[in-house]
């Protein structure tokens, strides 16, 4: 067996894993399609009542004018914050400095589109008004992604959106959500996605994450803006022949899962309160805000991947895939929690947390 490989064989072999919706394999489409009529006619070239249906269903569901689906997130949000910039004829954005478009994308929205970014707040923390407030130059748009995913999954309170969003109307600046997880956050915040989206001038959402289809994201905001978004999604290459295999199956998914967010918020609470009674073990957030949050480890990575793999061998349970260091002496994974999690044997989960605990205690013995 591959050294590097392990501690994921170890994973996959586990009886039953906690998190997410299951393995991502070709049953995901089928299940999506299984019950569609065949004789059912394609989107072409984003065009077509079938994709436009999906779209006006995605606009009314986030009280937005207008929705564009788009093959990626990573597209339409460059293709956002360019609009954005082009309107205002001011080429700089402000975000995180963890944000995906500054540390996942290759330098995309600079090399691409000449846009600059201005970094706000430290990196172990959410935006707050006072970073905004503080911001000494002119910027075309504000991008706030939540949950910050980088950082656990954390969230600012509900008071400072609107602050912000506020502020950015005063002062000219448009306002941009990276709603990724924005599903996922409705149940700690008690407010709908169309009340959270209400405070910002455009929208990105995903549909292969807590939802877990098979690609693609929604970007919504008024119709000039959406009008813009697909000619730049054309100049992009996101008009495919067809992208039905996507929508259909976010469609699919969003109906079967939206109203499952409060129960995934509830068992991830649970489920970090369980790694939290570990010792050497904790979570951020402590308490999580969202189906998703990191647990960290005071131990290093190749020390906690024989761990880890020990307690699947010998609980039956899964508790992540991979570990990834923090430094030499720590180290982390993320963890989303999905459909999985309700399956798992109450009594076996807590048998795995119980060796996961003797085995920290005892791991310099």
């Amino acid at each position: 067996m591959n050294d590097n490989n392990f501690l994921q064989e170890a994973f996959k072999q586990s009886h039953f894993k906690v998190p997410g919706h299951g393995t991502r394999n070709i049953q995901v489409l089928k299940e999506a399609l299984q019950d569609l009529n065949e004789e059912l006619e394609s989107d072409i070239y984003g065009k077509g009542t079938i994709i436009e249906d999906f779209q006006g269903k995605m606009a009314e569901f986030l009280g937005k004018e207008e929705a564009v689906f788009f093959p990626s997130g990573t597209m339409a949000q460059q293709i956002a914050l360019r609009i954005w910039c082009d309107q205002k004829e001011v080429n700089k954005v402000a975000y995180h400095p963890l944000s995906h478009l500054e540390i996942h994308e290759e330098d995309g929205l600079k090399e691409l589109h000449q846009i600059e970014s201005i970094l706000l707040a430290d990196k172990s923390s959410v935006i707050e008004f006072e970073d905004v407030a503080g911001i000494n130059e002119k910027i075309a748009c504000l991008l706030l992604e939540l949950p910050q995913r980088e950082i656990g999954g954390q969230l600012p309170d509900y008071k400072t959106l609107e602050a912000i969003s506020a502020y950015c109307r005063e002062k000219g600046i448009k306002l941009h959500l990276d709603g990724a997880r924005l599903f996922e956050i409705t149940p700690y915040y008690v407010k709908s996605a169309a009340e959270i989206c209400s405070l910002f001038d455009s929208v990105y959402v995903s549909f292969y994450k807590g939802i877990g289809g098979i690609a693609g994201a929604i970007l919504a905001g008024d119709t000039d803006f959406i009008e813009k978004s697909k000619v730049w999604k054309r100049r992009h290459g996101g008009d495919l022949i067809s992208l039905y295999p996507y929508f259909l199956s976010a469609d699919y998914y969003f109906d079967k899962r939206i109203g499952k967010m409060e129960l995934y918020y509830e068992e991830a609470k649970e489920l970090a309160g369980f790694y939290n009674q570990c010792n050497g073990v904790s979570t951020i957030p402590h308490v999580p805000v969202s189906n998703m949050f990191h647990v960290h480890f005071q131990a290093p990575k190749e020390e906690m991947e024989i761990i880890l793999a020990e307690v699947y061998t010998e609980s039956g349970i899964g508790l992540s895939g991979y570990v990834r260091d923090v430094s030499e002496e720590t180290s982390y994974f993320e963890i989303s929690i999905g459909d999985l999690y309700g399956t798992v044997p109450r009594d076996k989960l807590i048998n795995a947390f119980k060796l996961l605990d003797y085995k920290m205690k005892n791991r310099n013995r």
